[in-house]
């Protein structure tokens, strides 16, 4: 008996399973493409709602008087006093965080073997997802009770915040860095914290900084841990970092918890003015790590 040839058409034909699978494929892709697009919208929406309640009120001295103060039933001043001590309160809490942060990279990466190294990636995922305002109670405790509400204790509790971000990120960068530039560090006899400093650090140091660049931002708006240990504070410009200084999340929330309508809108015109810098200072990190990427071939 003769066997019948095989039909070269019959692979191109659909079969029940391949048509199965293909309207499968698409639909996964369109429901991708559509928790996409909804996150994207629900960012806009957001960003539209607080832009139109809150643009009319920027303005150059919005941006330098002093905070609001409820007289004679009529709400006046700007948010300069809490620019500035929001600005104080994130120096002093990356100052602490990204020491910490990239120290602690470092050793994961390049000194604790993998026993020692796990244990301490989970503690940095819990600590990433720990809610802030677990911290803003621990520093509360550990500091307020004591000494009272001070930049310092603002600090500390947002550098919680930010050292599982930075030492995160950190570590990636520095995995990705090629071991060949290790093992010839090596065989030139480079001691060892040589070659992190002279090798793994600057072929890292564009990740690093766009992670301490997005703590910052993640920092900034962050208000459980600052309602804790910076919330009492005047109308005035205060530096002392040992005293309560103005901050912008704690204001917002203040002035929303005014019975005043021009407080209402102040606030609305802070928190605007909150989005668009977080916003553009994502933007910038994003920039930054692309360049620094293209500058070493990646």
């Amino acid at each position: 008996m003769s066997a019948t040839a095989p039909d070269p058409a019959y692979a191109l034909t659909p079969s029940g399973n391949l048509r199965r699978r293909l309207l499968i494929s698409r639909a996964f892709v369109l429901a991708t493409v559509t928790a996409a697009v909804l996150a994207v919208s629900v960012l806009f929406i957001i960003v539209y709602f607080v832009a139109q309640r809150g643009a009319s009120q920027i303005s150059g001295s919005f941006f330098t008087s002093q905070l609001p103060l409820v007289s004679y039933g009529k709400v006046t001043g700007g948010i300069g006093p809490a620019i500035v001590g929001s600005a104080e309160i994130v120096a002093i809490s990356t100052a602490i965080g990204l020491p910490v942060g990239v120290l602690t990279a470092i050793y994961l990466t390049e000194f604790a073997n993998p026993r020692v190294a796990r244990p301490i990636q989970t503690a940095l995922e819990l600590l990433a997802g720990l809610p802030t305002i677990i911290a803003g109670i621990f520093v509360s405790g550990l500091l307020v009770s004591r000494f009272g509400e001070s930049a310092y204790a603002a600090g500390l509790a947002l550098s919680i915040v930010q050292v599982p971000l930075i030492a995160r990120a950190s570590m990636e960068a520095m995995i990705r860095v090629p071991h060949t530039l290790r093992e010839a560090a090596d065989a030139l006899g480079v001691d060892r914290w040589r070659t992190i400093v002279g090798v793994v650090l600057p072929t890292a140091s564009g990740a690093i900084v766009t992670a301490t660049i997005l703590a910052i931002a993640r920092a900034a708006g962050e208000t459980a841990p600052v309602l804790f240990t910076s919330s009492a504070f005047g109308t005035q410009y205060q530096l002392n970092p040992t005293l309560q200084v103005p901050n912008l999340p704690v204001e917002i929330y203040n002035l929303v918890n005014s019975a005043d309508p021009q407080a209402i809108t102040d606030a609305w015109g802070a928190a605007f003015f909150l989005i668009v810098l977080i916003l553009a200072t994502n933007v910038a990190a994003r920039l930054w790590l692309r360049h620094s990427e293209r500058k070493r071939g990646l």
